[in-house]
């Protein structure tokens, strides 16, 4: 079970996050989790959307270099150690963790995380053996 995260190219140069964030706002696209890795020159920026085919149309629309990438978004028990468990399953199962991100949880005690893996259906599978969560689009979006 995977979600779709949106991963926009950004030049680095001032106002450019405003502009991304304008775009979406006026396509009644909701932020749900997001991530900036830069260098100097430019960024990418990795996005959970509620709408994520509108967020697509509207910044390709506007000229910006987007993808769409599965991912996988797990929920841990939010305490030391939550996300120490959830890794280490991971790493038992043989699962590389290219790059991940936290985004805050509607529901008490849980902390949600979106994860780029090496397999995604694999890392499914592990995560939901060892009694972790896994969000849909619907729940994210909600």
């Amino acid at each position: 079970m995977t979600v779709k995260q949106l991963s926009v190219f950004v030049e680095n140069k001032q106002g450019r996050l405003s502009e991304i964030t304008g775009i979406l706002h006026s396509a009644g696209v909701d932020i749900r989790a997001l991530s900036l890795a830069d260098t100097t020159d430019f960024g990418i920026l990795r996005l959970i959307v509620d709408k994520e085919e509108a967020a697509e149309t509207a910044l390709r629309g506007a000229g910006f270099t987007v993808s769409l990438t599965p991912v996988i978004a797990i929920g841990v028990a939010d305490c030391p150690g939550g996300l120490a468990k959830a890794m280490t399953v991971l790493r038992d199962g043989g699962i590389s963790v290219e790059y991940m991100y936290a985004f805050i949880s509607r529901t008490a005690n849980t902390a949600y995380v979106i994860l780029r893996v090496d397999d995604n259906e694999k890392a499914a599978g592990l995560v939901q053996e060892a009694g972790f969560g896994l969000l849909t689009e619907d729940e994210i979006g909600k």
